[in-house]
């Protein structure tokens, strides 16, 4: 995307703003993406990429009660208001609403972020609905574990939520407990996560709920490999980032991660959520860095000459495609482009290839 100011230019924004701190479920966020999409915003994305999903951001006074370290929306950040490395504007949700319908034609599905604040749970039902009967659109919600609980995840399947996502992000308990547990005083617990995946899991059915993952956190290959295998195992799928440090928080200076170590992980995830092999028959050196998939070549180069392996990845749409596919959120738009928000193209998949850092790879 290219650099915007702060957009006041529709109405909805207008009148979000002169509210003071708007609050959900009157306001929502959405990304600076989601703005453009529905014109809420001027803007162009590098190399004509489309957003699908319309990515929705509760938002309270009271704020979010966990203190992830690489979070944006944590109390304890020390400057800025940018959240996955864009702005959030504030709009009226009826408007919101109102221009998804309008726009029904090149949306397939509405993602609600939620946050870890009790208000949220009736909140994200009521803006559920809200959407569902404007248009006949799929609404994912992006669950916090901490909070919800079975009757929760029953209501939001009741309110027409289709799809949920888990937002584990660290690949070993340690991990988690460092940036979102007791290493920041926060209030999230590894094991809660896991069984709330499961929970949606049963409620939503088997490839209706699903996990993200954030690369470049300190968990070795192998470690994120046997995490998204976990996830494959218990019926859901891996929605795959890349660390970007968020500007005031806590890991702000922390790198992201060598763009060969985020190819094999994706290449890793595509092979185990298309059940085309396993993480425990990986090869892996004793550092823990992949060195092998344990399938035949042909299979590994089928997945790199077809490229899909590197796009995106996120909740599908009715037509089977990935909708939720973030132009740019984990990365600056340009030639590192990390999860490809469209098919990469020849020149692409030659620099993909490259990229593994994998010999046998890089040679054909």
């Amino acid at each position: 995307m290219t650099n915007m100011p702060p957009v006041h230019s529709r109405s909805a924004m207008g009148d979000a703003a002169r509210l003071g701190e708007p609050e959900s479920p009157g306001v929502v966020r959405m990304s600076l993406a989601a703005a453009m999409t529905l014109d809420f915003a001027p803007g162009r994305f590098y190399r004509n990429a489309c957003l699908y999903c319309i990515n929705l951001l509760l938002t309270y006074k009271s704020g979010c009660a966990g203190r992830c370290a690489y979070c944006g929306l944590s109390p304890k950040r020390t400057s800025g208001k940018s959240f996955i490395r864009v702005s959030w504007p504030a709009c009226n949700l009826e408007d919101v609403v109102s221009a998804i319908a309008d726009k029904r034609h090149r949306v397939k599905r509405v993602c609600i972020s939620m946050l870890t604040n009790r208000r949220a749970l009736a909140d994200t039902v009521t803006i559920a609905r809200a959407v569902r009967r404007a248009a006949d659109i799929p609404v994912s919600v992006l669950v916090a574990p901490t909070i919800v609980g079975v009757r929760d995840l029953l209501a939001f399947r009741d309110a027409g939520v289709d799809k949920i996502g888990v937002a584990i992000d660290l690949a070993t308990p340690e991990l988690f407990d460092r940036y979102r547990g007791s290493g920041v005083h926060g209030p999230h617990r590894w094991q809660r996560y896991w069984d709330c995946l499961g929970e949606s899991l049963e409620i939503f059915g088997q490839g209706m709920a699903g996990s993200h993952f954030m690369v470049g956190m300190g968990e070795t290959e192998r470690e994120m490999s046997i995490a998204m295998q976990r996830v494959r195992d218990m019926g859901g799928f891996t929605h795959l980032f890349s660390f970007f440090p968020e500007a005031g928080s806590l890991l702000s200076e922390r790198p992201a991660p060598p763009l060969d170590q985020y190819r094999r992980i994706q290449l890793a995830r595509w092979i185990i959520d298309n059940d085309l092999g396993r993480a425990e028959q990986f090869a892996y050196t004793g550092s823990g860095k992949i060195a092998g998939y344990g399938i035949a070549d042909e299979v590994v180069d089928a997945c790199l000459e077809s490229g899909e392996a590197f796009r995106t990845s996120g909740c599908t749409g009715r037509d089977g495609e990935v909708a939720c596919n973030r132009p740019y959120a984990n990365w600056r738009p340009g030639p590192g482009i990390r999860n490809y928000p469209f098919a990469p193209n020849e020149t692409d998949r030659r620099h993909i290839r490259l990229q593994l850092g994998l010999r046998d790879f890089a040679r054909r």
